[in-house]
C-alpha cells in the first residue's frame, strides 16, 4: 500500500444552524480544506460524503453530489456513506483505501449533518432494533453501562462528572465548539437527571455542522505547502454481538485499537494527543481502558488524577469532545481528525498540546445486542522533513 497524507482540513462551527441547508454547511467545510491545500477543485478525483440523518430529517438524498456540485465538482465518483456515528470516519477510511491502493492521488472526504431537534426530542435512530422498541435507547443503555462500571470497578459519579468538566473547560478554548461554558462537578451532578446516573450535562448535544479533509498520495503531498501529516493507521471493525452481560467495555473497540497499533507499529504509550467518542461521560472513561491508555477498571481514577487534562500524561479531547464541541453525527469522526491535524501542525492555539507528533482518533456508533455496530481508529503521525512551511493558528 502507498502512504496516505492529510492535505487541507476544514470545518464549520458546530451548533444550531437552523437557516442553513446541509449542502451549505458541507460547502463551507470543503472550501476551507480545498483552500488550505491550495489545490483546484478540478484536481479532486473522487469524493466521499458521510451523512447519517439527511434522508430521515431533511428528506435529502445524494448529499455528496449536492455538496460537491456547490463547489463546481462533478463527473467524478462520489460515494455517500452512512455508518451511524462512525459515518465520517468510515468515509475517511474509504478515501484512505482509495489513495493507499493507488486508485487516486487526491480525494475529498466530508461529513455533514443537521441533527438539531426540538428541545426534549430524541433522535429517531435504531428504531428497527428490538432493544430500541423495548425502550433501550442510548441514554438508558449508557446509564446501565455506567452502573455496571461503578459496581464492578468502584467508579464514582464524581469521576463521571469530571469528564464533562474537563471537556467543557477545553471547549472554552475552541471557537468551533457549540458550548463554551465552564462547569463544576456539582453543576454536572445537579443538572436534570436523564437516566441515573446520566444527567443532562453528562450527555452530548445534537448539533449541526460539517468537517472535511483532503487526502493525497505522497507525491501530491510534497507539492502542498503544508506540514505533512501521514495516516499511519486506518481501521474499521464491526461488533461481534457476543458481549453477554459484560457491558463495561467493547471488544469491537479493543480489536480496532490493536489492529491500529499493529498497523502503525506504535502503542498507546507513543500517543501525544487523543480524541474519543464521548457521547456520554461513561464512554470516555471506558475508551481510556479499551484503547490501552490505562488498565481496565482504572478509567475513573485516570480522569480523577488529571491524566487526560491539557498538560496531563495524555490529553484526551482537547477539542472539548462531543460533550462541548457538539455532535453532528456524520461530521464528528472527521472533526476529530481535523483537531488532531491542528495539534500535529502546531495550529491549535490556546489548547495546543505541546510537541504533539502522534495522535489517535476513535469513534463508534450504532447499538446492537449490547455491542456496537461500527468502530474506527485512526492514527496520525507528523512527518519530519526539510520543507519550510507557514502555519496559521486555528483558534
Amino acid at each position: 500500500m502507498r502512504d496516505v497524507y492529510l492535505g487541507g482540513v476544514g470545518m464549520t462551527v458546530f451548533g444550531k444552524h437552523l437557516a442553513r441547508r446541509l449542502r451549505d454547511l458541507g460547502r463551507e467545510a470543503c472550501l476551507k480544506a480545498i483552500e488550505e491545500s491550495r489545490i483546484h477543485p478540478k484536481e479532486i478525483q473522487a469524493g466521499y460524503c458521510a451523512n447519517a440523518l439527511g434522508s430521515a430529517i431533511q428528506g435529502e438524498t445524494g448529499v455528496g453530489q449536492n455538496v460537491l456540485w456547490e463547489l463546481g465538482i462533478n463527473k467524478i465518483p462520489i460515494i455517500n456513506i452512512e455508518n451511524a456515528c462512525a459515518s465520517g470516519s468510515t468515509a475517511l477510511r474509504e478515501g484512505w483505501m482509495a489513495i493507499a491502493g493507488g486508485f487516486y492521488d487526491v480525494v475529498l472526504v466530508v461529513g455533514v449533518e443537521k441533527a438539531v431537534m426540538p428541545k426534549g426530542t430524541m433522535l429517531n435512530v435504531g428504531a428497527a432494533e428490538l432493544e430500541t422498541k423495548l425502550g433501550d435507547v442510548f441514554p438508558g443503555y449508557f446509564a446501565l453501562t455506567a452502573k455496571k462500571h461503578m459496581e464492578v470497578y468502584g467508579t464514582t459519579k464524581e469521576q463521571l462528572a469530571q469528564v464533562s468538566v474537563k471537556n467543557h473547560a477545553n471547549g472554552i478554548l475552541n471557537s468551533y465548539a457549540q458550548f463554551r461554558k465552564e462547569f463544576t462537578v456539582e453543576d454536572v451532578l445537579n443538572s436534570p437527571m436523564i437516566a441515573d446516573p446520566i444527567t443532562l450535562y453528562s450527555c452530548c448535544p445534537n448539533s449541526d455542522g460539517a468537517a472535511a479533509v483532503i487526502l493525497c498520495s505522497e507525491k501530491k503531498a510534497k507539492e502542498l505547502s503544508l506540514i505533512p501529516v501521514k495516516v499511519a493507521a486506518s481501521v474499521l471493525t464491526t461488533g461481534c454481538y457476543e458481549n453477554g452481560a459484560d457491558i463495561t467495555g467493547w471488544e469491537v473497540e479493543k480489536l480496532a485499537a490493536k489492529e491500529a497499533y499493529d498497523m502503525a507499529s506504535l502503542g498507546p504509550e507513543d500517543l501525544n494527543v487523543v480524541e474519543v467518542h464521548d457521547a456520554f461521560t461513561i464512554c470516555e472513561i471506558i475508551h481510556y481502558e479499551d484503547l490501552g491508555l490505562c488498565k481496565s477498571g482504572e478509567g475513573g481514577r485516570f480522569i480523577e488524577k488529571g491524566a487526560t487534562d491539557l498538560g496531563g500524561l495524555i490529553p484526551v479531547n482537547p477539542s472539548g469532545g462531543l460533550l462541548s464541541k457538539g455532535h453532528p453525527v456524520a461530521a464528528s469522526g472527521i472533526a476529530q481528525v481535523v483537531e488532531i491535524v491542528w495539534h500535529l501542525r502546531g495550529q491549535a492555539g490556546k489548547r495546543q498540546v505541546e510537541n504533539a507528533r502522534i495522535g489517535l482518533a476513535q469513534i463508534m456508533g450504532g447499538g446492537k445486542e449490547g455491542d456496537t455496530k461500527a468502530c474506527t481508529v485512526h492514527i496520525l503521525v507528523k512527518v519530519q522533513n526539510t520543507i519550510t512551511l507557514d502555519c496559521k493558528d486555528n483558534i
